[in-house]
């Protein structure tokens, strides 16, 4: 099976975090470099359509096919774009990524997107650690402002809050939700000439 290249690093899940009945486990986490490979296209397009079925306010809303998120993924994969992704035994559990901004007055700045983990991973603290090495990356590429968004009253929002990031505000009314109601969003912002 052909991946993408970059960087890997082995992650156990850390449960001090996230309590769950479940037993540690590892994840191993790295960078993918278009074009992804047609075993990654088809795992990130499970992976998101794991989160879509489930809830997750993530762009989209159910019923998401496995071959539409392929047909995104194709879309996103943008060389400028970092996209890591986490891997179990079993494939592709999740993923983040950094967008840079592409404003000739904002080389500095990146968003944050897309942080998905599949059912069977959550509650690990693999969320935690993606963004750490999404974190990462962006200081390595030079990145000092990092911002995102997400739905207000997630449990992403409190993964955000314990990694430092600073709430900027709330924008109601700002998406969909599975049901036609419309939910909130809240903006964050972590400036990383300031962090570790």
């Amino acid at each position: 099976m052909e991946h993408g290249k970059g960087s890997q690093v082995a992650h156990e899940g850390n449960t001090s975090d996230f309590p769950t009945s479940m037993s540690p486990q590892i994840h191993r986490i790295e960078r993918l470099t278009p074009p992804f490979s047609g075993a990654d296209l088809r795992g990130l397009a499970e992976l998101l359509v794991d989160a879509v079925s489930s809830g997750a306010a993530v762009s989209f809303l159910p019923p998401l096919t496995v071959e539409q998120a392929e047909a995104w993924w194709r879309k996103t994969a943008d060389p400028k774009t970092v996209v890591l992704v986490a891997r179990d035994a079993m494939g592709i559990v999740g993923t983040v990524q950094l967008h840079p901004s592409r404003a000739p007055n904002q080389p500095h700045r990146g968003d944050i997107a897309k942080l998905v983990v599949h059912g069977r991973s959550r509650r690990t603290g693999l969320g935690s650690q993606l963004m750490q090495a999404i974190e990462g990356e962006a200081r390595r590429a030079g990145f000092t402002l990092l911002t995102l968004d997400t739905k207000q009253g997630d449990g992403a929002e409190q993964l955000y809050r314990r990694g430092g990031w600073i709430e900027v505000g709330v924008i109601p009314r700002y998406a969909l939700n599975p049901d036609g109601s419309m939910h909130a969003t809240v903006v964050f912002y972590k400036d990383l000439s300031n962090s570790r």
